[in-house]
């Protein structure tokens, strides 16, 4: 049967996208030139900050002794959880070796990347929990050289909490620098880094398209966009709560899509007069944002039962999904595309974007289809080796020396050949001594 929508959303312009690319082009060409003094000029030009790049030691002590205590305790407690958590993943990882056939002995190794660069978002919002993420998870991945950059605060310096928690996280060096010229900051090794192997962590739409336009000579988490919710619900969900969490994910920008995808039109009915109250109770620029949010992007669709309610979730790979119904063990071994998975009334995105552990760095915009989030697995490379001795190499290399004639690849052929021909050679004078 045809879904049912309440409420229907409509997409931002490509051409809007387009502009992003050939500002976000420009910048970094700039950039890549010019080094650091382009950069920092971008720096006074874009975000009105005229200290120094480079984060001082003294400046960090200063700032973590002025942090409440109470505070400094929440932090380390969230702290602890996305650490525990990473390191259970990292033990996931494993190096190991098999012996295929006698003598032809493969195995793999993880090794970690040098050098990390982890961008954390600011201005509108302070974002502790993504320093949090990206630089724990790094640090226990094993990478030496870990580069954080935030922009300044509406002009001032990084807040204190955000220094406080970048250097409980594990960074090296901290920046004063956002946008476009904070990622070609550690692209490009500025202000004292080296070159990052890879760039992690969320931003605004200019920050997700330097990193798509800087991937390949440098690795990056994902192709990320705005923060996406999808909420799944059947007749036993509160339909106040349901509302109050796809508001309390709007509220990230007017460009945040929420959805919400029920078998109950009653409930459907109940979430759409409910949200404008949910908004107006929101402070300023929240309340502003999410209301932008919902008007434009917001969608509601009822379903004819919970597998159509599945099969939407699966065809849209929603950053957050969360599912509040019955039968959650069901829900959780149907799903099969979102960046994570939030199972019953209690379990709100809030809790994962914030302190519960799991990464909250996700795939974004429908990547939740062929990608997870960011994991110490992202920081990772693993790579393989293998090594031949005598008894392995006469079927290996005939093998081996078929497969490439039969791909017209002679040369292949030949370096195959030739093992063989010399092990044969080193065998005979035994064979005739014998």
């Amino acid at each position: 049967m045809p879904l049912t929508y309440l409420k229907t959303a409509t997409p931002q312009p490509q051409e809007a996208l387009n502009d992003i690319a050939d500002t976000v082009q420009l910048m970094l060409g700039r950039i890549k030139a010019g080094g650091a003094q382009v950069a920092l000029e971008y720096a006074r030009q874009l975000d009105g900050w005229s200290g120094e790049i480079t984060v001082t030691r003294a400046e960090i002590d200063a700032a973590i002794a002025r942090v409440p205590q109470s505070l400094k305790d929440d932090i380390a407690w969230a702290h602890e959880n996305i650490r525990r958590f990473a390191e259970a993943q990292r033990a996931t990882a494993q190096d190991m070796e098999i012996e295929l056939r006698p003598g032809l002995i493969a195995g793999q190794k993880q090794i970690p990347v040098a050098a990390a660069g982890c961008y954390v978002p600011g201005g509108r919002y302070t974002h502790i929990a993504s320093a949090l993420m990206s630089i724990t998870t790094a640090r226990v991945a094993g990478v030496e050289d870990v580069t954080a950059v935030s922009p300044p605060c509406m002009g001032g310096p990084i807040p204190d909490e955000m220094l406080y928690t970048m250097d409980l996280a594990g960074a090296t060096r901290i920046l004063c620098i956002g946008g476009v010229q904070g990622v070609a900051a550690m692209a490009f090794g500025l202000f004292g880094a080296p070159e990052a192997d890879i760039l992690v962590g969320p931003g605004n739409a200019y920050v997700a398209e330097a990193k798509r336009q800087l991937f390949g000579p440098v690795g990056i988490d994902m192709f990320a966009g705005p923060t996406d919710s999808l909420v799944l619900a059947d007749d036993s969900a509160d339909p106040e709560i349901v509302a109050i969490d796809l508001i309390g994910q709007a509220e990230h920008g007017v460009n945040s899509p929420v959805w919400l995808a029920t078998t109950d039109t009653a409930l459907a009915e109940a979430v759409i007069k409910a949200v404008p109250g949910v908004i107006d109770s929101l402070p300023e620029p929240n309340q502003s944002a999410a209301r932008q949010a919902w008007h434009d992007l917001a969608e509601v669709v009822v379903c004819d039962n919970r597998e159509e309610m599945a099969q939407y979730s699966d065809a849209k790979g929603p950053e957050h999904l969360h599912v509040q119904a019955r039968n959650l063990d069901w829900w959780r071994k149907r799903l099969h595309s979102y960046g994570s998975l939030f199972l019953g009334e209690e379990t709100t995105v809030t809790f994962g974007d914030k302190a519960s552990g799991p990464n909250h760095v996700l795939p974004t915009s429908g990547a939740a289809r062929y990608t997870g989030g960011l994991s110490v697995h992202k920081f990772l490379k693993t790579v393989t080796w293998q090594t031949v001795d005598a008894e392995a190499l006469p079927d290996l290399a005939r093998v081996s020396a078929v497969i490439s004639r039969a791909e017209r690849m002679e040369g292949h052929a030949r370096a195959a050949d030739i093992r063989l021909e010399k092990l044969v050679q080193a065998s005979a004078p035994k064979a005739a001594k014998a």
